[in-house]
């Protein structure tokens, strides 16, 4: 008998070779229906794969994200059956499952797949999932594996396999399918019900450009119909709601070949929402007691190699540039640069917690296929701090930080979020992480109880902590459900030892503080990428670059229109004046296709009566008052925001 080892702890024994899904049946037959694949040793598995041993154990279904991954690589290899099937002869690279769907690059030796194509193949895999035809797992020897593939004529397939080691290949086949795979797979084809091939891209062989170009197809697929109708209005809506899309139309940012690639430059528009931003999280950090430092955007090689940062990340450094016989490093984070001024002067436990604040600008470097818009680029703009405390100190100042996050998400209406706290592994203390058992096991206690006591949803994932620490990264999700990694809420215990920071404490010893890395708000480029897709582009007046479209009917009424203007500056709200020779509705339906919140119609009666008629964006005419009192309305609502 084996013993199996539930998530809950519970413990249940079992005939040795006994199989995931006849566990899954054994707590429940409709969990055996819903069920994919199985967590066995941290392991995912195929469910028809026999246990020989004491395991720990973990069941997915569609609604986990392993299962899913589980559904969508086998879904790979079902598009991978079709396309042999309708073209003879075809050559596979990878197929993986990705975060949305799954993709499989192909080679069709010289013939041009379009977008005209994708149905044909769609209609091919429907065909051959009604078959529900079981996926099956095979180990074979490297020699056998290598004479499979070399009577394929599939050189892709064979480069792979002379990487790997001889005992370790295993095929999966479903119907007439053979295909080289680690796994796992869902048990049969007959899950998938609803499929929609969805892209055709171009795509190098093992990512090197010097590689031939293969054909990648992006597809997605669903257990339901109804959640691929569900998915494809999603998509349809996340097209208007790119913020590539919106950052043109509404002239927040550009990038130019000149400058370089994942290098923004912010337009007038941009940059006003950064002012804005940089407004709001400066009051609140004042508030809670942070003080704000400037550092430089280089610094030498030295820096990084005590930080450790050097040579681990190098890779996504900037080159160095060399100098009188030294090397600088652009600056990729503003860690290294406060603990210099924090160690810049003796400090007291009277000086803790002390809180240092920057809207520092770093540089990474991105591969080129890795950029996204303001998503992923090369350089950006953090809103970075760094608490140094003593032990005693930990708790209240990480409670403060998550109370932080919290008010944001309030401000921004971003109701669904989860905070994931990253583990470390002990079986890589010394070589992923520092090497410190007895700081790993406190430091990661006291984050746990904080997030306990501080009723906050979180997951915990082991293993990917950062090199000094445990580590909360912040998911959000805007309106229409995508997912972010917005910011990050770390613990370090690494870093001050290795900066010999230290205090002295009331017993007139020298202590090491504890430092947590915090930066609520992202960086500028993420965030505003994710406000522009939250809110379609519909910024709330607070935030908008333009907040007011002043619009006269005529030339006859600029003069007043000047004087409405006056008004509203003299209250720090931003305006713009439409002085075009164009009709009043062209002016309105402009300034709609603008997304400016609030529009002022000047004419005849507005100027006799020393008023304006108001229009809000979306929403059309809201009667008219005052300049002063609309002012006042305005006020009122960005005092809502940093009150």
């Amino acid at each position: 008998m084996i013993k199996i080892t539930f998530p809950d702890g519970n413990v249940r024994e079992y005939q040795e070779g006994i199989s995931s899904l006849e566990i899954a049946k054994s707590i429940s037959e409709g969990l055996a229906r819903k069920v994919l694949s199985a967590e066995v040793n941290g392991e995912v598995w195929d469910l028809s794969r026999p246990i020989t041993t004491d395991a720990t154990f973990k069941l997915f279904t569609w609604d986990d994200e392993k299962g899913k991954s589980t559904f969508w690589h086998s879904s790979a290899h079902l598009m991978a059956e079709a396309l042999e099937s309708l073209f003879p002869g075809v050559k596979f690279g990878i197929g993986p499952a990705i975060d949305n769907g799954f993709y499989y690059d192909i080679d069709l030796g010289g013939r041009v797949l379009t977008l005209e194509d994708l149905p044909k193949i769609e209609e091919k895999m429907k065909e051959l999932a009604k078959k529900n035809s079981a996926y099956i797992r095979k180990a074979v020897s490297k020699a056998d594996a290598l004479a499979y593939f070399t009577d394929k004529g599939d050189e892709y397939k064979l480069e792979l396999i002379n990487d790997l080691e001889d005992g370790s290949i295993t095929f999966y086949s479903q119907g007439d399918f053979v295909d080289l795979c680690r796994g796992p797979h869902i048990p049969e084809t007959g899950h998938i019900k609803a499929i929609k091939l969805l892209n055709i891209a171009g795509a190098y062989w093992r990512g090197d450009e010097k590689n031939k170009q293969l054909t990648r197809i992006y597809g997605i697929t669903f257990p339901k119909q109804t959640e691929l109708e569900e998915y494809l209005k999603m998509l349809e809506e996340a097209k208007k709601r790119d913020h590539r899309k919106l950052g043109r139309e509404l002239e927040i940012y550009t990038t130019d070949d000149d400058v370089g690639q994942g290098l923004i430059l912010w337009m007038p528009n941009g940059a006003a929402i950064i002012e804005q931003l940089e407004k709001l999280a400066k009051k609140k950090e004042d508030e809670a007691g942070y003080l704000r430092v400037k550092t430089p955007h280089i610094a030498k090689e030295n820096l990084y190699l005590t930080s450790g940062h050097l040579p681990y990340y190098a890779d996504s450094m900037y080159p160095p540039m060399e100098l009188e016989g030294v090397k600088y490093y652009l600056k990729s984070m503003n860690c290294p640069h406060h603990h210099k001024i924090f160690s810049a002067a003796p400090r007291s436990y009277r000086d803790l917690p002390m809180r240092l604040a920057e809207y520092g600008t770093c540089y990474r470097y991105e591969e080129s296929g890795a950029l996204f818009g303001l998503m992923r680029v090369r350089g950006m703009n953090m809103n970075d701090a760094h608490i140094y405390c003593t032990e005693e100190q930990f708790e209240s100042e990480f409670k403060a930080v998550n109370a932080m996050y919290l008010n944001y998400f309030r401000i921004f209406g971003i109701e669904k979020y989860v905070m994931r706290f990253s583990t470390h592994e002990p079986t890589k203390l010394g070589q992923k992480y520092l090497d410190n058992p007895e700081l790993w096991k406190r430091t990661e206690d006291m984050v746990r109880k904080v997030l306990i006591q501080s009723g906050i949803t979180y997951i915990e994932v082991p293993d990917e902590a950062a090199f000094y620490g445990p580590k909360i990264d912040i998911q959000i999700y805007s309106a229409i459900g995508r997912e972010f990694t917005l910011a990050t809420n770390q613990v370090d215990f690494g870093q001050p030892l290795r900066f010999n920071l230290s205090y002295i404490d009331k017993d007139n010893t020298a202590k090491t503080p504890i430092i947590i890395h915090r930066a609520p708000l992202s960086t500028h480029e993420r965030f505003i990428g994710f406000l522009l897709e939250h809110y379609a582009g519909n910024l709330p007046a607070w935030l908008a670059p333009v907040q007011v479209a002043v619009l006269p009917i005529s030339d006859k009424f600029l003069e007043y229109a000047e004087g409405i203007i006056q008004v509203l500056k003299k209250h720090e709200i931003r305006t713009s004046l439409d002085t075009r020779a164009e009709k009043i509705g062209r002016k309105i339906r402009d300034a709609e296709m603008k997304k400016v919140p609030w529009m002022l119609i000047i004419g005849e009666q507005e100027m006799q009566n020393g008023t304006v008629s108001l229009r809000k964006h979306g929403e059309g005419d809201q009667g008219s008052m005052s300049a002063d009192a609309f002012a006042g309305m305005i006020i009122e609502e960005v005092k809502a925001v940093f009150n």
